[in-house]
This record gives structure tokens, sequence and C-alpha cells, in this order.
């Protein structure tokens, strides 16, 4: 395996998992915030109030962005394969 290709692959990998990650991450980090500013305004100290939000906005996130989170998967995957095909 020529070490510019693994390379290559390695640094768009890590690319790819960014891009895909970030949005379910700030998604879920904007609402985990805005759900603790309201415990602490209102002093509802439930352990259990921060998730729910969470995980609805995660599935939400997750049936809008996940067409093309899998479509970017594939063509990586195809890209990958056809590399290795070609060596």
């Amino acid at each position: 395996m020529d070490s510019g290709f693994a390379l290559n692959a390695m640094s768009e990998m890590f690319e790819l998992s960014l891009k895909i990650a970030l949005p379910l991450l700030l998604s879920t980090l904007a609402v985990g915030i805005l759900v603790s500013v309201i415990q602490v305004v209102t002093q509802i100290q439930e352990m259990t109030l921060t998730f729910v939000p969470k995980i609805f906005v995660a599935l939400f996130v997750l049936a809008m962005l996940g067409h093309w989170m899998l479509g970017s998967l594939m063509e990586y995957s195809k890209s990958i394969f056809a590399g290795i095909a070609s060596m």
C-alpha cells in the first residue's frame, strides 16, 4: 500500500467524521445549554429533564441530515475501494 494513499485516506476519514458528527454534536450541545439555563432560572433540578430534549433534537437532526450523512459515507467508501482496487 502506498503511504501517500494511506495518509490521504486517513485525512479524508478524519475530515468526513468531523463533518458528519458536527451538526449532531452542536445541536445537542445548544439544547443542553439552553435546558441548563432554564433549569438554573427556574431552579428545577431534575436530572432526566436534559435527556429528553437532546434525544428529540438528535432524532430530528438525524432525520433531516441522515440522507446527506449516509451519502457522504457511501462516497468515501466508494473512493476507498476504488483506490484499493487500482493498486
